[in-house]
C-alpha cells in the first residue's frame, strides 16, 4: 500500500502565530520559474490569457466570462505588464500592488462586434503589445503565445511580431510544485473529503443525483472553497462511464461513483473519485473488481519515483484489450495518471497511449492523480481516483478519505 504524505497542520484561514501558505512567496517562485523556463528557451516574452494561467502569472483573478477580457506581457528579465479589463483596472492596481505595470486591454468579446470591428480592435491590441516590446528593445524577438484565438495572432503577426507556442512553456512550469503550491492542494483535498463525508451521509435510497450534487457542493463551499464542483455517476451509468449528473432517483442496491474534479482552493484543483453502494454491502463481484482496481493503481503509485519515468508506471496499468477494446485511446482519461495543480491536466501523464514510447521524467514536487475502474457493462463498476506528490522517497498519497473498500451508505 502506498505511504501517506504528511498530515495537514493547518485550515484555511490565516494566523500570526503559525507558519501556513505565505503567498507572496508563492507568487515570486511561481514568476521565478516562468522566468527560469523562458531564459532556458530563449524566449524573452510570454503573452498570456485564460485564467489559470494569469493566476499563476500574476497572482491576480479577474473576469471570466468571455475569452481575452485582460491578458498579461510577462518578461524573463523584467516585471509583467498587466492589461487589465474595463472596470478591474480601475481597482486592481491599489488592491494587488505587487503589479507595477498596468494598462487598458483591448478585447473583441469573440467577435460579436463584426468583423470589421474585430480587426480594429485586435490591430489597436497588436500594436499596445508592440509599443511594449519595442520599449524593451524585444520587438525584433521572438513572443510565445498563450490562449489567443487566431484573430489575436494575425494582428500580431501583422504587426511584424514573430509569435511562438507558450503553451509548451507553461506546462513545463507548472510541472513541478512549490510547497507554498502543495499545501494549497493539501487544502483543496481535504474541502473536497469534507464534501464526501456529507454525500455519504445524505445518501439512502430515493435520492436523488442533484440532492448529492447539492449537498456536496453546500459542504465543500462551507469548508472554504474558492470553486467547488461535483459529478455524480449511478446505477446503469457506473460502466463505462456512462451520462453524468443524469437527476435519476438513485435506488436501494445501486452502486455510483462521486468525483471532485475541480474543486479548487486558490486556484488549485483536485481530481478525485470515490465509489459507493446504497442500502447493502458490496457483493463479492463487486469486491473483486475493486480489489483489483486498488490493487492496478496501488502498483502505478509505487513505481512513481524521481528519476523513474511514466513508462516504469504505465506497465502498471492494464491493456485497453482487457475490457475488449482495440486502441488504447478507448481508455484515455479512465484508466491515467496525470499532473494537477492550478491547471487540471499538467506534466506528467501516465498511460499506455503515450508513456511507454514517449516517457517522461518524475521530479520531486510533482502532484498527480491516478485513476482507473473496473466493471462489466450492463452490470455496474467501481471507479478510484487518489492524489499523490512526489516526494524524494516516492509518491506519497494526499487524500485520506477511505480508499480500501467500496463505501456502503444507508445499511440498516
Amino acid at each position: 500500500m502506498p505511504e501517506y504524505y504528511p498530515a495537514l497542520r493547518f485550515g484555511v484561514g490565516g494566523v500570526d502565530w503559525q507558519e501556513r501558505i505565505d503567498f507572496e512567496r508563492m507568487r515570486r517562485a511561481r514568476a521565478e520559474r516562468m522566468q527560469s523556463v523562458l531564459r532556458k528557451h530563449g524566449i524573452p516574452a510570454l503573452l498570456a490569457t485564460g485564467t489559470s494561467t494569469l493566476r499563476y502569472l500574476t497572482g491576480l483573478k479577474g473576469p471570466e466570462y468571455a475569452p481575452a477580457l485582460w491578458y498579461v506581457l510577462f518578461f524573463a528579465e523584467e516585471d509583467p505588464v498587466v492589461f487589465g479589463h474595463a472596470g478591474y483596472i480601475t481597482q486592481q492596481p491599489q488592491e494587488c500592488p505587487w503589479i507595477k505595470e498596468w494598462r487598458l486591454a483591448r478585447a473583441w468579446l469573440n467577435g460579436i462586434c463584426g468583423a470589421e470591428a474585430s480587426a480594429e480592435e485586435a490591430r489597436r491590441f497588436a500594436e499596445g503589445i508592440g509599443a511594449e516590446l519595442r520599449r524593451r528593445g524585444l520587438h525584433r524577438e521572438p513572443l510565445a503565445v498563450v490562449g489567443f484565438d487566431g484573430t489575436a495572432q494575425g494582428a500580431l503577426r501583422d504587426a511584424g511580431i514573430e509569435i511562438k507556442p507558450g503553451w509548451p512553456l507553461m506546462l513545463e512550469a507548472t510541472a513541478v510544485k512549490t510547497e507554498d503550491e502543495i499545501r494549497c492542494i493539501q487544502l483543496a483535498v481535504a474541502i473536497a473529503e469534507r464534501a464526501w463525508t456529507r454525500i455519504w451521509e445524505v445518501l439512502k435510497p430515493g435520492v436523488t443525483e442533484d440532492e448529492l450534487i447539492r449537498a456536496g457542493l453546500e459542504a465543500a463551499y462551507a469548508g472554504g472553497a474558492e470553486f467547488a464542483k461535483v459529478g455524480i455517476r449511478s446505477g446503469p451509468f457506473t460502466f463505462e462511464r456512462g451520462m453524468r449528473d443524469s437527476s435519476r432517483v438513485i435506488q436501494f442496491g445501486e452502486l455510483l461513483y462521486v468525483n471532485l474534479c475541480g474543486t479548487s482552493y486558490m486556484g488549485y484543483r483536485t481530481c478525485l473519485y470515490r465509489t459507493f453502494v446504497v442500502g447493502r454491502r458490496p457483493t463479492p463481484k463487486e469486491e473483486g473488481w475493486y480489489q483489483r482496481l486498488v490493487d492496478r493503481l496501488d502498483r502505478v503509485i509505487e513505481a512513481i519515483r524521481p528519476g523513474g519515468t511514466t513508462a516504469d508506471a504505465a506497465r502498471h496499468f492494464a491493456p485497453a484489450s482487457t475490457w475488449g477494446y482495440e486502441d488504447e485511446a478507448e481508455v484515455l482519461t479512465i484508466e491515467i495518471g496525470h499532473g494537477v495543480g492550478i491547471n487540471q491536466y499538467e506534466v506528467p501523464v501516465i498511460n499506455r497511449q503515450w508513456s511507454l514510447r514517449y516517457p517522461q521524467v518524475f521530479e520531486p514536487g510533482m502532484v498527480m492523480a491516478v485513476e482507473g475502474r473496473e466493471g462489466a457493462p450492463g452490470q455496474g463498476g467501481v471507479r478510484l481516483e487518489d492524489m499523490v506528490v512526489v516526494t524524494p522517497r516516492g509518491a506519497q498519497v494526499l487524500d485520506r478519505f477511505p480508499r480500501d473498500r467500496i463505501l456502503s451508505a444507508a445499511v440498516w
